[in-house]
């Protein structure tokens, strides 16, 4: 069964091609580490909720656009290994590849999927 890294975050809308950039070279260290996929979503219909919504839960102010992301694993086991070894990967760094976002409100899990549908 595959193994779910989940990510939501308010990337100012004014750096969408700075994030895709920023995605590109880090999703292809996930996929080098044994990711089978990686999408990164830029948010197209975002409703603002009557409790809660992906707006307050990344606290996205009115100027930047929520990004729903996933890396899907083999297993976690995969995972797990892969996701060391991307996190002492030089081209990760804040130097070498700089989040065009804030970080502190990057909200993100690991998730075991429980039903899947569909065509593989």
């Amino acid at each position: 069964m595959p193994y779910i890294d989940g990510f939501v975050l308010a990337v100012p809308t004014a750096n969408k091609q700075k994030f895709i950039d920023h995605a590109r070279t880090g999703d292809s260290v996930f996929v080098e580490y044994g990711a089978s996929r990686v999408l990164e979503c830029w948010g197209d219909e975002v409703p603002d909720g009557k409790q809660t919504d992906f707006k307050r839960a990344v606290q996205a102010k009115d100027d930047e656009s929520v990004v729903f992301s996933w890396i899907e694993w083999p297993d976690k086991a995969t995972r797990d290994v892969g996701m060391e070894k991307a996190m002492k990967d030089p081209r990760l760094t804040p130097e070498n590849n700089p989040m065009p976002f804030d970080g502190m409100r990057l909200i993100y899990g690991g998730f075991a999927p429980v039903v899947e549908l569909g065509a593989r």
